[in-house]
């Protein structure tokens, strides 16, 4: 056999290699089947910490809500948080969130996200 010869056969190995064992596309999520978002739900950051008042709605393209976050011992903080509003399923997936409290002490960062279709405001399940 000759090198070009074995040359492509290596070649057509690796490509059929490739389609065979190359990963699946993960399945895209199904916000629809989200549970609804619930009143007062744990906050991603964990330590007991309870998030309330919950209720984004889409203005200028961004998801915006106040919310409150009680720690175990009863405080209560006042916070605001954006999302970017990004059209998704018939809906709008709230992303992205940039939080700050009421009165710009501290900010931040979450991994939260809310779907809003209908009328109903669905969580992302907890991972």
């Amino acid at each position: 056999m000759s090198l070009r010869s074995l040359m492509g056969v290596v070649a057509l190995i690796v490509t059929v290699g490739s389609a065979v064992w190359a990963p699946a596309a993960p399945a895209q999520e199904d916000y629809g089947r989200w549970p609804l978002l619930r009143d007062p739900f744990p906050s991603t950051g964990g330590g007991g910490v309870m998030i309330g008042g919950y209720d984004p709605v889409v203005v200028d393209g961004k998801c915006r809500t106040g919310f409150t976050a009680t720690l175990p011992d009863g405080t209560v903080y006042r916070n605001t948080v954006e999302f970017d509003a990004e059209p998704a399923q018939g809906g709008i997936l709230c992303t992205n969130g940039r939080w700050r409290s009421a009165d710009g002490s501290a900010s931040g960062t979450t991994p939260f996200r809310v779907f809003i279709r209908d009328g109903f405001r669905r969580m992302a399940p907890a991972e």
